[in-house]
């Protein structure tokens, strides 16, 4: 029987092999597995489920899995990026039996699941960020989503709204994903009026409150009139933006409920469908490979329904551009194109698909983008 929720695992894992020494527990856990009926899937995420953002997402994907016949799904949020996790992971398969891990944060990867994974050669990894490379171990993964279009067909809708030519979004930090996030973000709005521009405020952390409503206001000083983000949990950015009479785009997932009447549109993952297409896998003894990634096209993501306040005519090309794209080869970064520094990123006739590997350096913002890097 899955542990409850209220006693954390890893902390009962950790006294436990204190008095008895991790390796008496690895027969149990091994003898568990094997003898369970059906299939124990451990998710473990880095925040709560239920904070409107990255966790949300994954939690909703685990939910759907939760319906499939013959699987028991065993959860633990808010589990840090630490030796927190080991303990989790070592605890999901020695005491729950599960036999496929699914650790959704970034930080969880290296080094602990590729420690971890050699050791226990009957589970499988599946790592949400995409950091799996020749060399390392055979049963772990990774997967991911190329979301930039989402932020793009986002930004078409803040294009057709914004009063002010002025949109703006709240970052974390300024890694190649969020830089792409922010970049497709203000081409989308370029497409609609070229002299759009986007402020961008880097608060410096994944999940800040503080930091992420400061940063909300002062895009609204400066007359941001549409905003958007990529911080773990949205949930203080559209609420911060709404109170301020800000049309928002959300991020990760549907945060239409905090801000009914100004929420325009928003980029989700679609993490159901990933994780049913794995286990449905797993199941079958099929192989899952170890480096998995898809866009909107492939139903790794998806888009929030338009809002009450969307034009038509912001409506019509928002659906027009994301049928061009469903139909495959739309390139958002294309040429000509600078970064907002005068550097040409791409010349004329020149474009890179979302999965083109000099995308995985990004480390510019374009034309148009208020704000640096470093």
């Amino acid at each position: 029987m899955p542990m409850k929720s209220t006693l954390s695992r890893r902390r009962f894992l950790t006294s436990t092999t204190a008095a008895f020494g991790a390796t008496a527990l690895m027969p149990f856990g091994a003898n568990m597995a094997r003898a369970a009926d059906g299939l124990t899937v451990g998710f473990i995420y880095v925040g709560p489920k239920d904070d409107y953002g990255y966790n949300q997402a994954h939690a909703e994907g685990a939910a759907a899995i939760k319906a499939m016949a013959g699987v028991t799904v065993i959860e633990e949020e808010n589990v840090p990026e630490s030796t927190d996790v080991a303990n989790t992971m070592e605890s999901m398969i020695n005491f729950d039996g599960a036999s496929l891990l699914f650790p959704t944060s970034f930080g969880y990867y290296d080094p602990f699941i590729k420690e971890l994974a050699p050791k226990n050669p009957e589970v499988r990894f599946e790592h949400c960020g995409g950091l799996w490379g020749e060399g390392d171990p055979a049963n772990a993964g990774s997967y991911f989503g190329y979301i930039g279009k989402g932020q793009y067909l986002n930004g078409i809708v803040a294009g057709h709204m914004t009063k002010t030519k002025k949109i703006g979004f709240v970052a974390a930090k300024p890694i190649p994903q969020v830089l792409n996030n922010i970049n497709s973000f203000l081409l989308g709005a370029r497409a609609v009026d070229p002299t759009i521009t986007c402020q961008v405020i880097f608060t410096g952390e994944w999940s800040l409150a503080v930091k992420e409503a400061e940063a909300t206001n002062a895009l609204a000083d400066q007359g941001a009139d549409v905003i958007t983000c990529h911080v773990d949990g949205p949930k203080v950015v559209v609420e911060t933006a709404a109170a301020r009479g800000c049309y928002v785009c959300g991020y990760h997932a549907n945060q239409s409920a905090l801000a009914p009447d100004l929420y325009l549109t928003g980029a989700e993952w679609n993490w159901a469908q990933v994780y049913t297409d794995m286990v449905t896998k797993y199941m079958a003894g099929e192989t899952i490979p170890n480096f998995v990634r898809g866009g909107l096209a492939d139903g790794f993501i998806k888009m929030s329904p338009l809002g009450p306040a969307v034009t038509e005519a912001a409506a019509a090309q928002f659906e027009a551009v994301k049928a061009e794209i469903l139909k495959g080869g739309f390139a958002v970064i294309k040429g000509p194109l600078k970064d907002n520094k005068g550097n040409v990123i791409a010349a004329e006739g020149e474009a890179f698909a979302e999965d083109d590997i000099k995308l995985e350096s990004m480390d510019y913002l374009v034309e148009g983008v208020i704000g640096s890097t470093s």
